[in-house]
């Protein structure tokens, strides 16, 4: 696999996610490098950035490894995202532009098409995409790349349920447009929060991967 130097850390994060590097494993720059197609400068660079981000713990001894969260930790993003994508949609409520309200209503009739006909795996990528324009649409760079970065790790450490009834979903999605369309942040508020509530109660630690940490999980 080769690919451009600038693109060398989201494609380790993406592997991370997908569980390509396992859970504690070693990340070794000049393996990377050679898998990536690129030197180890860009590696050890996109390494940096994973670690601050906190896929990546650097091991007296071992080196850069991949991070082994604890059950606490997992939780604490699903609490962080039932904060911060209601406060997102409040945001993008008063600063959406036209070109966002076009590509959300896009999604969601898109989304309602596909949630008649069937299709998981096509609804799950739109579900992420009508969820990070959103996030686009608060006008607020540091609470899209902090959602941004949640949706990242939610992915890499849970699981989700696929919802019995998914044209529900996508008419919560449609609502919260409309509110957002108004400029009415407080209703667009409340029903992003009703909507990441059930999502939330969907979603189960992965155990396709080495099981979690719990060792620093709190009673």
């Amino acid at each position: 696999m080769r690919i451009p130097a600038h693109s060398v850390c989201t494609a380790i994060r993406d592997d991370i996610v997908a569980g390509v590097h396992e859970r504690g494993g070693r990340l070794t720059e000049e393996v990377l490098a050679r898998r990536y197609g690129v030197s180890r400068v860009p590696v050890r660079e996109a390494l940096r950035t994973l670690e601050a981000e906190g896929f990546v713990v650097t091991r007296r001894h071992a080196g850069a490894c991949v991070a082994e969260p604890t059950e606490q930790e997992a939780a604490d993003l699903l609490e962080m995202r039932l904060l911060l994508e209601p406060l997102a949609a409040a945001r993008a409520a008063q600063r959406r532009t036209e070109a966002h309200l076009k590509v959300l209503r896009g999604l969601v009739r898109l989304g309602q098409e596909r949630a008649a006909s069937g299709g998981s795996e096509e609804l799950r990528s739109l579900g992420g995409w009508f969820h990070e324009t959103l996030a686009q649409a608060c006008g607020s760079p540091a609470l899209t790349s902090m959602l941004t970065q949640l949706r990242h790790k939610i992915a890499w450490m849970y699981s989700v349920q696929v919802p019995a009834d998914p044209g529900e979903s996508w008419a919560e999605h449609g609502a919260i447009v409309d509110a957002v369309a108004r400029g009415d942040g407080e209703r667009a508020r409340a029903l992003t929060t009703l909507h990441t509530g059930r999502a939330t109660a969907a979603h189960r630690v992965r155990t396709s991967q080495p099981p979690v940490n719990t060792s620093g999980a709190r009673n």
